[in-house]
């Protein structure tokens, strides 16, 4: 791996924290597009990266944070993260059985739909 590239992915790592703490975003709008359009990933690598930086507790002082302020529901949350570890299992089974060109257009669909949901709500 070359110096460039680590820089790079420092980058995006920095910039996926960052928005991740300031508005809950980071995989799916930051990461997975810049593994693919800048260090040419396919989808699928793109997708299988992301979710492995969720492994470690990336999260976690941003978390702390939120939690300090009185504005983190802990029970929310491990609700949420178990059903998000069984569903993230099965959803991958089926990502890696859609083409490539079609997950890259369901996610760009989801984006623009809730993109379009926040803009015009009140």
């Amino acid at each position: 791996m070359t110096f460039p590239i680590v820089i790079l992915l420092i980058l995006i790592g920095v910039i996926a924290g960052i928005f991740s703490g300031l508005i809950g975003i980071g995989g799916a709008i930051i990461i997975i597009p810049s593994l693919i359009f800048l260090l040419g990933m396919n989808q699928y690598e793109a997708q299988g990266t992301s979710l492995a930086v969720m492994l470690p507790p990336i999260g976690l002082l941003a978390a702390y944070n939120y939690y300090k302020a009185g504005a983190l529901n802990w029970k929310f949350a491990l609700i949420i993260a178990l059903a998000f570890l069984i569903g993230g299992y099965f959803g991958s089974k089926l990502a890696l059985h859609i083409p490539q060109a079609i997950l890259r257009k369901i996610l760009a669909v989801i984006l623009v739909a809730v993109a379009v949901k926040l803009f015009l709500s009140k």
